[in-house]
């Protein structure tokens, strides 16, 4: 019984030391280079844009999309549905452009949908959620062409319920919400190279901001921001 308490307890002053806002179902985020903000996706179609210390910004409904991850480019940002479709959105108009995702004879399902995505070069990865079998655990490559994104390649790097993704220093970072950890990946020798013991909470999303500091998206609705010395990433 002590035990439990002793990690309620650490789990409630994680929780309460960490967050920096309340967002419904956050399921995605990322850092905004050109304006030092962050933007952040939610189950239910809607797109945020908060300030490092969590003021919130922007508020737009995009529709009834299923969002589960987010990259934020200089004049768009790139959204990944669940059910296997990416939006591009105009950052000043807020109009939104819906790409199917095809090929390799890829089939998305309610538990094996896009959950993440991350940019590398001019090609998207996004990982595909497997909460149960390492085979189904993949990030397909996928590359934007005209109107749809097309897979080029798949890579099964078999991390269990991958929730969220990132790419920094040349590395994937991605969170598994099921086992609460991070997981340093070098997606060109298809090897983990580090893994991070995270708080408990449903972990969803994950970026890095130009100060040390790393964002992770919590699905039961808040957005956390921890140092990169205290998580003992370098």
């Amino acid at each position: 019984m002590r035990k439990v308490l002793i990690m309620l307890f650490t789990t409630i002053l994680a929780y309460s030391s960490h967050k920096i806002t309340d967002i419904p179902e956050a399921s995605g985020i990322s850092y905004c280079k050109n304006t030092n903000t962050l933007m952040v996706a939610n189950d239910e179609g809607t797109l945020y844009e908060i300030t490092p210390k969590g003021k919130i910004i922007l508020k737009h409904k995009l529709g009834d999309y299923d969002l589960e991850g987010v990259i934020c480019l200089k004049r768009e940002v790139i959204l990944a549905v669940e059910g296997g479709s990416l939006l591009r959105v105009n950052r000043k108009s807020l109009n939104v452009k819906k790409l199917k995702v095809r090929g390799r004879g890829v089939k998305f399902r309610k538990k094996s949908g896009i959950e993440g995505i991350a940019k590398i070069g001019k090609l998207y990865y996004l990982t595909i959620q497997s909460k149960k079998r390492k085979k189904r655990a993949n990030i397909l490559v996928v590359k934007l062409n005209g109107n749809s994104a097309h897979i080029v390649d798949i890579i099964n790097h078999k991390i269990i319920d991958s929730a969220g993704m990132e790419y920094y220093n040349k590395k994937l970072y991605i969170v598994s919400d099921k086992k609460d950890k991070l997981y340093i990946y070098d997606y060109r020798k298809n090897r983990v190279l580090k893994k991070v013991k995270l708080d408990k909470f449903a972990q969803e999303g994950i970026t890095f901001d130009r100060d040390n500091n790393i964002y992770l998206a919590d699905d039961n609705g808040a957005i956390f921001k921890y140092s990169k010395r205290e998580l003992k990433i370098k």
